[in-house]
Parts: structure tokens; C-alpha cells; sequence
């Protein structure tokens, strides 16, 4: 049977434009693909995959290539074994993901057994390599190579800048066949790195042809190293900016401190981007401009998490810590997720705050992002804990770290000392040593000063005897203040004097300090004369040595000396820094100040609690000890300024908020006074609670009437 010339015509036609449909659904199922995988949304790129009835050698890649973006390289390996054919381009996307995943080994694996390679092959790997430092092995391969592009020669090039190797990156660049302008901008900013800078610009003169891109590098070499009336110079003839260009020389000005100069070019910019008001925040609270940060943060109609960070950062750096955490607070209610920087900053305010619920809060977010396990965050985590006074999550977090550096060492051994373990911390030092890992200075002064804290003068003098001997480390200043510390708090004033004078170096106001303080727990005037003369001579507007001199004198009754001191004082502009003390309840800080200052929202149930809590004492035989007044008054007037001293009030609010069965937690930032001390220890006692006391120094823990310290503070 014969078909007619125009039947055969029409089935063809209905075959190319079946074939077609066919063709167009695959392509556009691709696009999906790899949209979906783009947004890492890989179970919709999935579904689109499965439901493809003719699925190319382009849907098998773009499937492989979507589980390697989301960072499941077992699934993509799955697949690409199940293809039923497999071209060039689909085993170098298996290098490729490797490659992204940071999966080098398997990667070299790929590209040693694949059948055939070709130059993407061979720079995939490269990239590699360079991508992970590996320059030397890069470099290997480089040379191996059948055929190079100028994408291998750009890629090998930038793998020996990134490790400072500048004079063999040079000698490739003069043997590259075609020397782009991507190459020569990698050089110019390979030897500014370095701090090149005229061998930079001899190149970037040379150029005949210069981007914005090579303009923003030289600019930025200047401005890195600290050339910035030259980068401005430079900025000033470049024939067009991007924002880029813009905020590199903004940088320049803001990290020399020359924020007028920052200010003006700022005003200046044709666009002012986030990264621009980031850095203006940042350079404004490091100028102590604060309150201009904040009016830049609150004008900033759009913001990014480097924009809270930097406000967050600024308010802890400069000590407006409650501001910090309000800050923080009102981020999380805008639902801006946190980034790194951020959680640190807002970290290290609660190990200043002690804010142990804002702490576990932050503590929480980071194992969500698995930063938790990182030794830096381990070891902040760590003194947040110490300073809030939970040495069991401390030692939790120390515990469950999988690698530990001697940051981390280091904050533990101090933890155990500030909470007056001195054992405990003994114990970590010993671990660490017979671990075979090098001790620090940092470590023997937490070591040192536990020792001290715990009354273990012969383990303190045989520990700093060996510093040099055994662990090749050479006794600092603060060395010594620790043991003139340790010395004189055992009493044994005589010998701390004779190490001052034979310390191989000039003793500085930290060991006086510490002298000083020992004479006033012993009494001894006459030692505390000389201690006091060194600290005025060494720091004229420190109040302290005045403070303890005057406890000493009003101790024996010599209220002329006391007024005399008081006197030399005002003449000489010395300010007492005032006491107050604070506690966190409910995520929300409350300070309390002696001497009925400004006085608490609560004070009247504040005064009730403590009338109550007086009696009791009372009760228990607990009589005020006035010499820690240093006002010439009666003793029941004395009695009654110890009973405003803030500590107290702090302890009585806690006692009002805080439930039964937690620990109250009160921080000073003065060291807590003895009379303040027994009043605690008994109040831990009739009231059956424990309390946690941080001061300038270290902590208390209050229970059953008795002190972590052991009264030895």
C-alpha cells in the first residue's frame, strides 16, 4: 500500500514537533533542577527529576550538581553511579563537588580513575588544592598538566599569592602565554599584601588596561598599609567608583581613627550601602562616639546581621553592657537572626554581667549553628560559665570539646582559682602537663593565684620555682604580684617585702597593690605606709591605696590620719569609685547602691527583707564589725551604714525574687568588705539558701553558714 507524498509529509511534522515538546519539557525540567537546588530546596529538585519521563545527560548533572551544592555528597555519588552514561562533564562535576565539600581525597580519587580529562579536569583539581592551602601539591599537578588555559595559569597564580609566595608567583606571571587583567590585579594585590607597595604600583602604572576592580585593589593596598593621603590621592583621579571603591577608602580613614575625614566622604558617597554604615558604626564607637553610632543604627532604613553585630560589638566594647543585651533582645524580637560575631560580643556581656540565662540562651543558639564545638567559642563559653558562677557547665563544656587548645586549659585552671578550688585547679594543671601540652604564663598566673586564693603557700613557691627550670617559661611582673599576693595573705609579709626587692624587675602598681592589701588583712601600718607611698607615686589618681590606708587607720581609731588622707584626696582630685553591686532575674539586670543612693524601685520591700533578715542575725549572735566604716561615728550609726553596704541589698532582693532551691547570684565590682562576708555566711545559714557572690576578685560560694573561701580572701 502506498502512502501519498503529503501523509508522509504530515507525520513527519507530527514527529519533529512530538520530538520537540519532548526536548523543550527536559530542558525546562533542567532549569528547575538546578533552580531548586540553587535555593537549596533539593526534595522539590528531586520530585522534578523522578517525574521526568526522558531525562538527558543535562538532568543527570544538574542532579548530581544540586546534592553536592546542599552538601549531601553520599547522595550525589549514589546517582552518578546509577547514570546510565556518563560524559567528561559529568566527572568533573564529580570533582567539582568534592571539591566544594571540602572532600579533596575522593576528588583526586575521581579525577585519577576517570577515563578521560581535559583542561577543566585538570583546574578543578588545582582549585582544590589551592582552595585548601595545599599550594605545593597544586602546584605538582600545574606543571603535569597537557595543556594549560589562562584560567589554569589564573588559578595557579592566585594559589602562590594566597601563600605569600611572591617571587615564584611573579615568575609564573612572566611565563604566562596572555597575561589578562585578572592576572596582573592578582599581582597588584599579591604585593600589596605583602607590603610591596612600589612594585604594586610600578605594575599598576604599566597597565594599559585597569578596571575598577584593579583601581579598588591598589587603593586598598594603600589603605592596608596605613598609606591612606596616598589612597585618597589615587582615589580622587579613578575615572569610575563602585561602592567597593567607596567603602575601601572609607575603611582607610575609619581604621586610622580619622573619623571627620571618615564623616566627610561618607556625607559624600553617591549611595550609602549597609557595609558602609556597618563600618561607620564600628569607627564611631571605637572613637567613643557612641550615642552617634546609635543614631546612625536607628537612621539605617535597611539592615543586615553585620549591622546589629556592629551596634552590639560597639555597646561591648565601650561598657554599656545593659544596652548591649537590650539591643540583643530587640534583635531576636525583629526575628534578625544572630550572626557569629554578635553571639560572642553578646557572650562576652554576660560573662561581665553574669547573666547566666542570656548565656544559655546564646550557649543554645551556637550548638543549633554547631559552632559549640569550635575551640575559640569553647573557650568563651567557658569563662561565661566561670563568670556566672556554674562551674558544672563549665566544666561540661571543657569536658565535651573534642579538641582543646591551652586558651581552653587555661580558662579552666583560672575558673577553679577565681571559685577558690584550688585543688580542682591544681588537678587540670597536672592533667594538662602529663598531657605532654606546653604551658603558658597565662596558665601559671591562674595556677599561682589558685594557690593563693587556697592558702597553699609551699605548692605556690615550689610551682614558681619550676616556671623556668621545668617549664621554660621566664616569670613576668605578674608572676610576682601573684606570689607577693600568696606570700601575704599567709602573713608572711617579711618575706613578700624581700621578694620585692629582689625581683629582677621594677615593681609595678598590681604588686604594691597586692602588698597593700595583704598588710591591711594583717594590720601591719607600717609596711602599709611604704606599700601606699609606691602606689601614689605609681598611679597618683588610683583611689585604692588611700581607701585601704584609711581602713587601716580608722581600724585603729586614728580619725586624724583618716581625715588627713581624705583631705590629700580632694586636693588632688581622687576619686572613690562608689560600690554597687547588681543580680539578673527574669533575663532583666537590677543594681543596688550603698548608702541609700539612688535607691532601688522596690526599696521598701528591699528594707523590709533586710529588717527581717536582721533580727534573725541578730538571733544567731551576728554583731556588725565596724571597723570596715570609715567614717568617725558611733557604733550604732556604723551599724547602720554596713547594713546599706550593696551586697546586702543585692542578697535581700534575691532573697524576695528568686525562687527556693536556686542559687541566688549577686557580682560586686568591689571586693566584698569582711563584715558583709560573715553577714552572708550566716544568712545562707537561717535562710537555707545558697548564694553566689562575685566581686572584684573572686568568688564566694555562700551555704549552710560556711564559705567556698574558707574566710580566706
Amino acid at each position: 500500500m502506498l502512502i501519498s507524498y503529503t501523509r508522509i509529509t504530515q507525520m513527519r511534522i507530527l514527529f519533529t514537533h512530538g520530538r520537540t515538546y519532548c526536548s523543550n519539557v527536559t530542558i525546562s525540567a533542567n532549569c528547575e533542577i538546578a533552580r531548586y537546588g540553587r535555593l537549596g530546596q533539593i526534595d522539590y529538585a528531586r520530585e522534578i527529576f523522578d517525574r521526568l519521563h526522558e531525562k538527558n545527560i543535562v538532568s543527570w548533572n544538574s542532579i548530581v550538581s544540586c546534592y553536592f551544592h546542599n552538601n549531601q555528597p553520599k547522595e550525589a555519588r549514589q546517582l552518578f553511579e546509577e547514570m546510565p552514561e556518563r560524559t567528561t562533564v559529568s566527572w568533573n562535576g564529580l570533582i567539582s563537588g568534592y571539591v566544594k565539600n571540602r572532600m579533596l581525597k575522593e576528588a583526586r580519587r575521581v579525577f585519577d580513575q576517570m577515563p578521560e580529562r581535559n583542561v577543566v579536569s585538570w583546574t578543578a583539581m588545582i582549585k582544590g588544592y589551592v582552595e585548601e592551602g595545599l599550594v605545593s601539591e597544586a602546584e605538582s599537578l600545574f606543571w603535569q598538566m597537557p595543556e594549560r588555559n589562562v584560567v589554569s595559569w589564573t588559578v595557579m597564580l592566585g594559589g602562590l599569592i594566597q601563600d605569600n609566595q611572591m617571587d615564584k608567583a611573579r615568575r609564573l606571571f612572566d611565563a604566562m602565554p596572555v597575561k589578562d587583567v585578572v592576572a596582573k590585579t592578582s599581582m597588584v594585590g599579591g604585593y600589596c599584601q605583602t607590603g610591596r607597595l612600589t612594585e604594586a604600583r610600578e605594575l599598576f602604572d604599566e597597565m594599559s588596561e585597569k578596571n575598577v576592580i584593579t583601581w579598588t585593589t591598589m587603593i586598598s593596598g594603600y589603605v592596608q598599609n596605613h598609606r591612606v593621603d596616598v589612597a585618597r590621592k589615587l582615589f580622587e583621579v579613578m575615572p569610575n567608583k563602585n561602592e567597593v571603591s567607596w567603602t575601601a577608602m572609607l575603611m582607610g580613614y575609619i581604621q586610622c581613627g580619622r573619623m571627620e575625614e571618615a564623616l566627610e566622604l561618607f556625607r559624600a558617597m553617591p549611595f550609602n550601602s549597609v557595609v558602609a554604615c556597618n563600618a561607620m558604626i564600628l569607627g564611631l564607637g571605637q572613637n567613643g562616639d557612641v550615642t552617634e553610632a546609635r543614631k546612625m543604627f536607628d537612621q539605617m532604613r535597611e539592615k543586615d546581621g553585620g549591622t546589629w553585630s556592629a551596634m552590639i560589638k560597639t555597646y561591648e566594647r565601650k561598657g554599656f553592657e545593659l544596652e548591649a543585651l537590650r539591643l540583643f533582645s530587640l534583635m531576636q524580637t525583629e526575628q534578625v537572626r544572630p550572626n557569629f560575631p554578635s553571639l560572642i560580643s553578646v557572650l562576652s556581656v554576660c560573662s561581665s554581667l553574669a547573666s547566666l540565662d542570656h548565656g544559655r540562651q546564646v550557649h543554645a543558639q551556637l550548638a543549633k549553628a554547631l559552632f559549640d564545638t569550635d575551640v575559640y567559642v569553647g573557650s568563651v563559653l567557658i569563662t561565661m560559665y566561670v563568670k556566672c558562677g556554674d562551674l558544672v557547665k563549665a566544666k561540661s563544656v571543657f569536658d565535651r570539646s573534642p579538641t582543646k587548645d591551652i586558651v581552653m586549659w587555661n580558662s579552666m585552671i583560672t575558673g577553679y582559682a577565681q571559685h577558690g578550688l584550688g585543688e580542682e585547679a591544681l588537678e587540670i594543671f597536672q592533667k594538662l602537663s602529663s598531657l605532654g601540652i606546653a604551658a603558658d604564663d597565662v596558665t601559671f598566673i591562674g595556677v599561682l593565684s589558685a594557690c593563693s586564693y587556697t592558702g597553699k603557700i609551699d605548692e605556690g613557691l615550689e610551682i614558681f620555682e619550676s616556671m623556668k627550670s621545668k617549664y621554660l617559661v621566664d616569670p613576668k611582673t605578674v608572676h610576682y604580684a601573684c606570689m607577693v599576693d600568696l606570700l601575704g595573705r599567709g602573713g608572711r609579709l617579711k618575706e613578700a617585702m624581700d621578694l620585692i626587692n629582689k625581683m629582677p624587675m621594677e615593681a609595678d602598681a598590681i604588686i604594691w597593690g597586692s602588698l597593700m592589701g595583704a598588710c591591711r588583712t594583717h594590720m601591719n601600718l607600717e609596711m602599709a605606709e611604704v606599700a601606699a607611698k609606691k602606689l601614689v607615686q605609681l598611679e597618683p589618681r588610683n583611689s585604692g591605696p588611700y581607701i585601704l590606708l584609711s581602713n587601716i587607720y580608722a581600724s585603729k581609731g586614728r580619725w586624724a590620719a583618716v581625715a588627713d588622707l581624705r583631705k590629700t584626696m580632694r586636693s588632688q582630685n581622687v576619686k572613690k569609685s562608689p560600690g554597687c553591686s547588681w543580680m539578673v532575674i527574669e533575663k532583666e539586670v537590677h543594681m543596688f547602691r550603698g548608702g541609700e543612693s539612688r535607691p532601688h524601685p522596690e526599696q521598701s520591700l528591699i528594707m523590709g527583707m533586710l529588717e527581717y533578715i536582721g533580727g534573725l542575725l541578730k538571733e544567731a549572735g551576728y554583731s556588725p564589725d565596724g571597723s570596715f566604716v570609715l567614717h568617725d561615728v558611733e557604733e550604732e550609726e556604723k551599724a547602720h551604714s554596713l547594713g546599706y553596704h550593696s551586697e546586702k541589698l543585692a542578697v535581700a532582693y534575691g532573697l524576695l525574687k528568686v525562687s527556693e532551691g536556686m542559687p541566688i547570684r549577686v557580682m560586686k565590682n568591689l571586693r566584698v568588705c569582711g563584715d558583709c562576708h560573715s553577714a552572708i555566711k550566716l544568712i545562707s545559714q537561717v535562710m537555707g539558701r545558697e548564694i553566689i557572690l562575685r566581686d572584684a576578685n573572686r568568688f564566694h560560694h555562700f551555704k549552710d553558714g560556711l564559705c567556698s573561701c574558707r574566710d580566706y580572701w
